[in-house]
């Protein structure tokens, strides 16, 4: 290499090493060479600001790459020379070092001694269920039933009484937080009980925040599942009465086409219409199927709803203790269904089975109200399937959320932010995937119409 670039600037091979012999040479034109560039040598002020910008860095991600990339542009926006590997090295260790110990300041502020010994002592085996608590938690059955929704319950009560607010992932980065979050998920107890005691706490304390919202949604998906399958089955046990009464159901129609047969041979004839009737069928076995038809009419035309009542005691298992863990918020303003879910409470807590005077039905349609004041005095089980039904439905909607979950919250936590949508409009950064202009939009579709024509 040395030869190389001696044949090409016309120099002797051998004078590096006459260069070299003495070592202020290397020094001198070091100090020209970064004079000429406008360098300086890192001092103090600069591996700090470095520091800084990669502290930065490093409260998004452990990893290397770019907590090295950014140590290296802020020495050089700073015109620094670049000090040496090691250096650099340590830099970026610091820095990851110094981000994990804010991150976990931020995520254990204010607890206590006590509050912290709590969160150790999840990694402890609690005999009563012999595993640790830690692994209770994320052990989350999935099977919709009633035992599991009051398995998911009694979690999300438990996970409640630690008291910390979700609103302490805001203060750290969310990749570092979807990392944390993630390597607690995969950490059993044994291992994050070796961690050192900050970062022991802090791991705890993440997956109790997540734990808190995946709780809620979980709780409130296998709520609307067991509330479907009621009414599905329902409809599955009345459609099996259709097929075993089919042949009821021929032989009633057989007779009524007789009838209509009579009928039309009366009217042709003149012949009074009550002998024809009982000639050709028989006005004794006419008016024994009468029981017959009114039976099956209303077999026919029976709302899920009462063969869903008909197992009211299963969801009498898990309604009260659900409707009491969440508050449930609503879109409207005076809404009858958050009305009648209040009401709901109240009967239970005072363990009433019968209804008041007046009960909220706006949020019933007006078949079913109907069928709930069908004898003439409103039933209770009725009412309450017809209701929980209605806050599955407006749950699925978005018109109903509840404090504390992701996936049953307002619509417009959903939505972008207003003043990143006008920057990114400003910008022409929408990425909607089509023209924001409208008549671009429209000679777009028009080009593809003719050619499809």
């Amino acid at each position: 290499m040395v030869a190389f670039v001696a044949q090409q600037i016309g120099v002797n091979s051998g004078a590096l090493a006459e260069y070299a012999r003495r070592d202020t040479n290397r020094r001198e034109h070091a100090v020209e060479a970064q004079r000429h560039r406008g360098l300086h040598p890192a001092g103090r002020d600069d591996r700090r600001a470095a520091l800084q910008v990669a502290i930065t860095i490093a409260a998004a991600t452990d990893l290397g790459k770019p907590i090295a990339e950014a140590i290296i542009a802020a020495f050089r926006e700073r015109k620094s020379v670049l000090p040496a590997t090691d250096t650099l090295d340590r830099i970026g260790r610091a820095a990851r070092v110094i981000a994990r110990h804010r991150m976990e300041a931020a995520l254990l502020d204010g607890l206590t001694a006590e509050g912290l010994a709590t969160l150790d002592r999840l990694l402890t085996v609690d005999p009563t269920i012999r595993q640790t608590r830690f692994a209770w938690l994320r052990a989350l059955p999935e099977a919709p039933s009633e035992k599991n929704l009051l398995a998911h319950l009694e979690r999300l009560s438990f996970v409640r009484a630690f008291h910390l607010d979700p609103q302490r992932r805001a203060h750290i980065h969310p990749n570092r937080w979807a990392q944390l979050v993630r390597e607690g998920a995969v950490t059993p107890s044994w291992l994050a009980d070796d961690f050192n005691a900050g970062r022991r706490c802090a791991l705890i304390a993440a997956q109790l925040i997540e734990l808190r919202s995946k709780l809620t949604d979980a709780t409130l998906t296998m709520f609307c599942r067991l509330i479907a399958r009621l009414f599905t089955k329902s409809k599955a046990r009345q459609e099996r009465r259709h097929l075993d009464d089919r042949k009821e159901t021929g032989r009633l129609l057989r007779m009524f086409g007789d009838t209509l047969r009579a009928l039309a041979e009366a009217n042709e004839t003149g012949e009074d219409t009550f002998k024809v009737l009982d000639r050709e069928i028989g006005w004794r076995r006419l008016v024994q199927a009468r029981v017959d038809v009114e039976a099956l009419a209303a077999t026919a035309e029976a709302d899920p709803l009462l063969g869903a009542a008909a197992h009211y005691s299963w969801v009498r298992r898990y309604a009260p203790a659900l409707l009491e863990a969440f508050t449930f918020r609503s879109a409207r303003e005076h809404d009858p269904l958050l009305a009648a879910i209040e009401l709901l409470q109240q009967l239970n807590r005072d363990d009433r089975r019968g209804l008041p005077a007046k009960i909220p039905i706006g949020h019933l349609t007006q078949k079913v109200r109907k069928l709930i004041a069908a004898d003439g005095k409103r039933d209770r089980r009725l009412w309450e399937i017809a209701t929980l039904a209605a806050l599955r439905g407006r749950l699925r909607s978005g018109e109903v959320w509840v404090e504390g979950g992701r996936a049953f919250c307002p619509l417009e936590t959903q939505l972008m932010p207003s003043p990143a949508f006008a920057a990114r409009k400003a910008g022409g950064d929408l990425r909607l995937g089509v023209p924001h202009d409208a008549d671009a939009w429209i000679a777009e579709k028009q080009r593809k119409l003719d050619f499809k024509l």
